[in-house]
């Protein structure tokens, strides 16, 4: 009888190290997925982002460019080949109607010069008395004539400045995608390089007196805007919290821990202001309005207001509680991770659990663990 071996395992070993096998390949493909899909997603937000700004930002303003070089200049002059490109691409229906009739009144003209032929050479065949004369047929369909069109079409083309300006663009797009680097286009950097420009110097002007009265001036007259006035100042909030002054974002760049959505159960939240006047005079003390983000979106969640006094400043970023709420909770801020082997007293940081406008640690009360005080010595 076999004894059993690695070799030969029994009939019991053998669907063990089978689901075992399974269990190591399976773990394998989750850490390498977990390895490389972070590297995966963000170079893909990068394409995206890229793909964006290009198509969005750097595409109209490159469009605008061609415009004024061909709208102030001369240059470039378009070839043959860019009319016969923008016959088949460019032209719009009017301009090919405009060419059809033209076109006709041609080949009526053609049909009548071929019959009068066709008859002049019939009655010389018949003055000759020649037998064997060879009477011509009368084609409408000549190449020879076809091809003349062509070119009495091009030439119809070349007086027609609409025409031209798009023979030119033709001209000009051919000798802008020539200067590239495999299927990307050095040149389209341009767009982009102006917005960044744009954005600057827009910056620059806002920043004193008189860009601000501009600003001002401007939002003015959106809120005239039936439409526009309701959008416009929901997106201005939010693009002042992301990218406004540094005053601004000082006020706003507060992370807070708040009991909700019932007390005992703590949520992440940002501080976005204060609260309403009506709010703050019904508590009779300072309250903040906080956003307490969802997760896996962060960008949709809810608003609440809270006392200050009952909000503990986390001390983190809000790029750090951004991330905590998108990975549900995994991405723990590096000031934050727990050290279990520590003792909770150990674990009381500078940062670590604190009330807003508390000093560092715990606040000391009677009965506290950190209390080290006998109670009957306290005043």
């Amino acid at each position: 009888m076999t004894e059993p071996s690695d070799d030969n395992p029994t009939p019991d070993e053998t669907p063990a190290k089978t689901g075992k096998k399974a269990g190591k390949s399976s773990r394998f493909f989750v850490r390498g997925l977990a390895t490389l899909l972070p590297a995966v997603l963000t170079l893909w937000l990068l394409v995206f982002a890229y793909g964006f700004i290009r198509d969005k930002i750097a595409a109209p303003i490159n469009w605008g460019i061609q415009a004024a070089i061909i709208d102030f200049t001369d240059w470039p002059t378009a070839t043959d080949d860019d009319f016969v490109d923008v016959w088949d691409n460019g032209l719009s229906p009017s301009q090919r109607e405009e060419w059809e009739i033209e076109s006709a009144e041609l080949r009526r003209e053609n049909q009548r010069i071929q019959v009068e032929l066709f008859r002049e050479l019939m009655a010389n065949s018949l003055r000759t008395e020649i037998d064997n004369i060879q009477v011509p047929s009368i084609r409408f369909d000549d190449p020879t004539f076809e091809e003349a069109l062509r070119g009495r079409r091009l030439d119809w083309m070349k007086d027609q400045p609409e025409i031209v300006l798009l023979a030119r663009r033709e001209q000009l797009q051919k000798r802008w995608d020539a200067i590239a680097i495999g299927q990307w286009h050095v040149l389209d950097l341009i767009g982009l390089i102006v917005a960044i420009v744009i954005f600057y110097f827009a910056g620059v002007i806002m920043s004193n007196v008189l860009g601000r009265q501009l600003k001002n001036r401007g939002e003015q007259f959106i809120d005239r805007v039936p439409l526009i006035r309701r959008v416009y100042p929901a997106v201005k909030q939010i693009t002042d919290f992301f990218f406004g002054d540094s005053d601004q974002a000082m006020k706003f760049n507060r992370v807070v821990a708040v009991e909700y959505p019932r007390k005992g159960l703590y949520s992440v939240g940002l501080v976005t202001g204060d609260t309403m006047r009506s709010i703050e005079d019904a508590m009779g003390e300072p309250c903040l309005t906080v956003f307490v983000p969802s997760s896996p979106t962060p960008f949709t969640g809810y608003v609440i207001t809270v006392p200050e006094k009952d909000t503990i400043d986390l001390g983190i970023s809000i790029e750090d509680a951004l991330k905590f709420a998108v990975s549900g909770g995994v991405l723990v801020p590096p000031s934050q991770v727990i050290n279990r082997k520590l003792t909770p007293h150990d674990r009381r940081g500078p940062v670590g659990d604190r009330r807003a406008g508390e000093p560092s640690g715990l606040p000391q009360s009677a009965g506290h663990a950190d209390d080290t005080t006998p109670p009957s010595t306290k005043e």
